[in-house]
């Protein structure tokens, strides 16, 4: 196995031109667990931690632009009101140790339906910034999983960059684990409200193959909030309009039977969570709207 150090982000790119098969490790805590398993073993690993570009932010007027290498704890101690549900997934991630050293970047190159930020960044609405020496784009979180631990990255093109919109809304993310830390999650849920668009989107980790949404349960909960009025009224939402909520939620899903949980508990328990997220982000948008209503 070589080991290739990049000083600059274009000598990273002229490197993974070069040599398309080279799996780039910055914070390691996914990779390193393949390699002294066995379960991988590259030809070539590209350092990136000479880069210091990649654990940089910018929190701009609309969205924030995170670096590939931005630890979780730094999500969790200065991003939490732009980015409430990327950081809630934060302080679920492994231990302090790993959350000091593995970022976002990490769970989106290794793919893994079980990664801990994806139901956030799916929730969220989040874009990829991918770069190669051809050029740069953006790849929208929707279109990013491509199968099971497989993105849609091009074999030069490395990970720049997550852009995610501020939270505009409340946030919410649930997971389910074997114990409460340094744990693999059984599933994880992610939800967020967008009053500005009167939308819901939701994310699903580690109940499918990949990353999900659970659309369904999207439409029919933008349909029971704009019929009902909802968003301007700031009423509670019917027990049965959650339940339903929460029970497409669960069809959404597509898991397997495993060590950490069989697939009908993982239905089960993703049905549980967003009914519960469901709840709570309602709440939230509830007493920020009594709060407007008592100002006004």
């Amino acid at each position: 196995m070589d080991f290739l150090r990049p000083a600059s982000w274009e000598e990273a790119l002229a490197a993974k031109a070069e040599h398309p098969a080279a799996v780039p490790i910055a914070g390691g805590t996914d990779v390193m667990v393949e390699i002294n398993f066995d379960h991988r073993r590259p030809e070539y690993l590209m350092d990136l931690n000479r880069i210091g570009e990649l654990e940089e932010w910018e929190v701009g007027e609309d969205s924030v632009r995170l670096g590939a290498s931005v630890p979780y704890a730094k999500i969790m101690e200065h991003l939490r009101a732009e980015l409430p549900g990327l950081a809630l997934a934060s302080h679920t991630v492994a231990s302090p140790q790993i959350r000091n050293r593995g970022g976002v970047g990490g769970n989106l190159g290794t793919a893994s339906p079980a990664g801990d930020a994806h139901p956030a960044l799916l929730a969220a609405g989040a874009e990829v910034e991918a770069e190669s020496v051809r050029g740069t784009r953006r790849i929208p979180i929707d279109a990013f999983y491509t199968g099971v631990k497989r993105n849609a990255l091009a074999p030069d093109e490395l990970i720049r960059a997550v852009h995610i919109k501020k939270a505009d809304g409340p946030q919410q993310y649930s997971k389910v684990g074997t114990r409460n830390a340094m744990v693999i999650a059984v599933c994880a849920f992610g939800l967020a409200l967008h009053p500005e668009t009167r939308t819901v989107r939701t994310g699903i980790g580690s109940a499918a193959p990949t990353p999900i949404r659970a659309q369904a349960a999207e439409e029919f909960l933008n349909a029971v909030l704009e019929e009902g009025g909802f968003w301007d009224n700031g009423k509670i939402i019917t027990p049965s309009a959650a339940k339903q909520f929460a029970d497409l939620c669960a069809a959404a899903c597509n898991p397997i039977d495993d060590v950490r949980g069989t697939a009908s508990y993982r239905r089960h328990a993703v049905g549980v969570m967003a009914r519960r997220t469901l709840t709570w982000t309602w709440e939230s948008y509830r007493g920020a709207h009594r709060t407007t209503e008592g100002a006004a």
